[in-house]
């Protein structure tokens, strides 16, 4: 049986995604269909958390069922369909990015897949990995370079790389609307600069920043760059080779698949230039009492036993949405959107967080309610049957520039429809007026 399988009910068509659309996508997903608080659920908390469809669902269930064994380590007939699967999921996935299977590495998470990069170039800095691994070191005068918005999964572990290295952190600063300063970019990326990072989409602001022009600043100086790609892959067409980045990460939960399970992309020769960071069994070749030889990418990056039914899961998922379409999912998202922000932009005393309506946004709104903290704002909503996200985001630097310390975040999926979106402003319309606020 393959790894991935098309959704029971979901037909697409030719056309762009309307809402007698999602209705029938809509009865993929069968948490979507129950009362909160005696209403129906409106789930706009996908940014944090998408919700999975029965096929996938169905897709980890069969591994257990049916394949249950380790990867990569028996001969015997279960040993051997389970790594097939295993193996299959990986082609599904690096064909959903553009990327070759050598070139997709299984984590945990998007924020495992950040770490694991950073101490491998750790472990290149305490010089493990010979000559071919001297690009990935960092000592004192080399400088890393991140933005004012990231998550804190991609600020975090630079910080930490650059207290372990003795390197210089810098960043480039938002405007006032949370824009990337690319002038100031241009004076902070430089001959000292050995990587930069940065977010595809933020999950804040809703912003898709300009990858061609950061990339293109970073070949200037010969740094690496990396790509938070959270917020992208599960919603917009991303080609890893095209943006030309030479690493990224993402995390299944985001993108319909299971918890546990996330992705580091790397190009094949940088991956088998760079060192390991977790190491043991699976990932090496020779091992003496005194040291080891390993594998080359991906497996040298895969120590001990795999996430196997979460990676046959997200290979699936992987699936669901090709059979979408991901230019469908995206010119929808963008519509559902900017129905948010111009309905939020509308109504008084909300201040929305990133690009006004009209700006190109990822499917998402952050709001602050004047007068209202962000906890009491969700569960105003909450009680409505409406689930969306409150607080800093993993993103405080970038509330703190904003002057703000929390906001309301409503975000969208393919199984949204703009009755979603309706009743989620109409419930926000009367957050004020309930609490008092004048």
């Amino acid at each position: 049986m393959p790894v991935v399988t098309t959704p029971a009910t979901l037909r697409p068509s030719a056309g762009p995604i309307d809402n007698a659309e999602v209705l029938r996508i809509r009865n993929d997903f069968p948490i979507l269909d129950q009362h909160v608080n005696g209403r129906p659920l409106v789930y706009l908390d996908s940014g944090a958390t998408s919700q999975n469809p029965l096929s996938v669902i169905e897709a980890e269930q069969e591994f257990y069922e049916q394949r249950n064994s380790a990867v990569h380590r028996g001969a015997h007939t279960l040993a051997v369909a389970a790594t097939d699967v295993f193996e299959d999921a990986r082609t599904a996935i690096a064909g959903f990015v553009n990327a070759a299977p050598d070139e997709i590495v299984w984590t945990s998470n998007a924020t495992e897949a950040l770490n694991l990069l950073t101490y491998s170039f750790s472990n290149a800095s305490a010089d493990r990995g010979g000559a071919a691994a001297r690009r990935f070191a960092l000592g004192e005068g080399d400088e890393i370079v991140v933005t004012e918005m990231e998550h804190h999964a991609n600020l975090i572990p630079w910080q930490e790389l650059a207290a372990r290295t003795g390197a210089t952190l810098r960043w480039i600063p938002v405007d006032d609307a949370g824009a990337l300063r690319l002038d100031e970019a241009e004076q902070i990326i430089g001959p000292r600069t050995k990587v930069l990072s940065f977010t595809h989409a933020s999950n804040v602001l809703g912003t898709i920043n300009p990858v061609s022009e950061l990339v293109t600043m970073a070949r200037l100086h010969g740094a690496l760059v990396v790509l938070d790609a959270c917020q992208s892959v599960p919603h917009l067409p991303v080609d890893v080779k095209a943006l030309d980045v030479d690493f990224a990460a993402f995390s299944g939960h985001k993108m319909l698949g299971p918890t546990g399970i996330g992705v580091l992309y790397g190009k094949a020769a940088l991956l088998n230039a760079l060192p390991p960071f977790l190491t043991g069994g699976s990932m090496i070749t020779t091992v003496t009492m005194d040291k080891a030889e390993y594998l080359p990418a991906p497996q040298r990056f895969e120590a001990g036993t795999q996430r196997i039914s979460q990676a046959m899961a997200l290979g699936t998922a992987a699936n669901y949405l090709q059979e979408t379409g991901m230019d469908r999912i995206h010119a929808w998202e963008m519509e559902l959107g900017q129905r948010l922000v111009s309905g939020l932009e509308a109504i008084e005393g909300i201040r929305v967080v990133g690009p006004p309506s009209g700006v190109e946004r990822i499917g998402l709104a952050a709001f602050d309610v004047a007068g209202v903290h962000s906890h009491d704002v969700g569960q105003f909503l909450d009680d409505k049957g409406i689930a969306v996200r409150v607080g800093h985001h993993c993103a405080q630097p970038l509330h703190r520039r904003l002057g703000l310390v929390s906001t309301t975040r409503a975000s969208t999926y393919l199984y949204n429809t703009t009755d979603d979106v309706d009743a989620f402003l109409d419930a926000v319309a009367g957050v004020r007026p309930f609490f008092g606020v004048k």
